[in-house]
């Protein structure tokens, strides 16, 4: 099937819900046997049937479906938020002594829980440059190194890293944060990742009104140990918050193209202006990986990155002046979100005039007049400050 069907239809089996079009929200927290053997039978894992929600919920359960076949996985994992599905592969797939190899930028969360947590928990870490690619990954592998982890496109400078060039390094699983793109744009598994995962918070959701995360595998037993790992340390979802999901998913496919396209437009548009250094975005010929990303992605997807002549104070005037574009962290929404990534989200990796934007689903003239009068402001406080100095 096309991603606009799997992105409607996956997941939903009426036959299993009373006939039900839309998944109902199995909210409870346990569920009643029908006999004693059969309650046995459930905890010893030879029935399907729910237990408890933490372990496991219908409305849950069908999300892990859909989000598993938009991924051509062999199973999914829901958390309740996207540092919780990072939380729980690590937790499922490193061990006291292990190494990890990252490349970066990555989310800054994700970082900071290598550095940091990890390391507290007896695991090492190597970050290297997403732009070096598999080579530099290759050339950071040690004897005691037993997952690769990439983000592509990178948050926030949108670096790529070759999916298919870091796949079976040294045989170490390959783990991939496919938030920035989504199932809709890019499918890791089907380049040879092992783990694809996401903040489903971003486009899988795209109102911007839920905080969840999921881990697809394309090995059943992966996915087995991070069930474990999710469930061990309290990280699973709640069914409203799946729900949510769910029904976000269902207009996926077009909220992408159509931010995506509003993106192409902004990002053609920013790079000509003076104001502008430089823009970083996949779908510009200008990108330094744009061959890698129109081979491994169906579209540059709606984020993009740019640096505004004039610096940090520069991109301060910009976000205190836009007005339909909203300042905010996080991405994929229907609406356009703008930040400043050097004093919210990234400390490592980024200059300190970057301003990420991730474009919505408004008119895209209208996102090109509110950014035409705030860069206007940004040029009036730049004449300003020129006007004091030479006094």
């Amino acid at each position: 099937m096309g991603l606009h069907t799997k992105a409607i239809h996956a997941g939903l089996q009426p036959e299993k819900h009373h006939g039900a079009v839309s998944v109902p929200i199995y909210q409870s927290s346990t569920f009643a046997f029908p006999s004693a053997e059969e309650g046995a039978a459930r905890f010893a894992g030879d029935s399907e049937g729910p237990i408890y929600t933490r372990l496991g919920n219908p409305t849950v359960q069908a999300l892990e479906e859909a989000v598993a076949e938009l991924e051509n996985g062999r199973g999914a994992v829901a958390t309740a938020t996207g540092m919780a599905a990072v939380s729980a592969v690590f937790l499922a797939m490193l061990n006291q002594g292990d190494h990890i190899v990252s490349t970066a930028p990555i989310y800054g969360a994700t970082r900071k829980l290598i550095e940091d947590r990890l390391a507290r928990l007896g695991v090492s870490s190597t970050f290297v440059p997403a732009i070096e690619g598999p080579e530099a990954i290759r050339s950071a592998i040690r004897p005691r190194t037993r997952l690769i982890y990439i983000e592509t496109p990178a948050n926030p400078t949108l670096d790529l890293v070759d999916i298919e060039g870091a796949a079976g390094i040294g045989k170490i699983p390959l783990v991939v944060d496919n938030t920035f793109a989504g199932p809709h744009l890019q499918r890791p598994l089907d380049l040879g990742a092992d783990v694809v995962l996401h903040s489903m918070t971003k486009s899988l959701n795209g109102h911007s009104d839920v905080v969840a995360g999921v881990v697809v595998a394309s090995d059943p037993a992966i996915i087995r140990s991070v069930r474990e790992a999710a469930i061990a340390w309290g990280l699973t979802m709640d069914p409203h918050q799946a729900w949510l999901v769910l029904r976000g998913i269902r207009t996926l496919g077009m909220r992408v193209e159509r931010a995506q396209a509003n993106a192409i437009e902004i990002a053609q548009w920013l790079e000509g202006h003076p104001l502008i250094e430089w823009v970083s975005y996949p779908g510009l010929p200008s990108h330094r990986q744009y061959d890698l990303a129109k081979k491994q992605m169906s579209g540059p997807g709606s984020v993009l990155a740019f640096e505004l002549r004039g610096g940090i104070e520069a991109g301060r005037v910009l976000m205190n002046n836009v007005r339909v574009i909203t300042l905010a962290v996080s991405l994929g929404g229907v609406e356009s979100l703008i930040e400043h990534p050097a004093s919210m989200t990234h400390k490592e990796n980024v200059t300190p005039g970057l301003v990420r934007l991730s474009v919505g689903c408004e008119d895209v003239d209208d996102l090109r007049a509110d950014l035409a009068q705030a860069l206007e402001m940004v040029a009036q406080a730049r004449a300003k400050a020129a006007s004091l100095d030479g006094r």
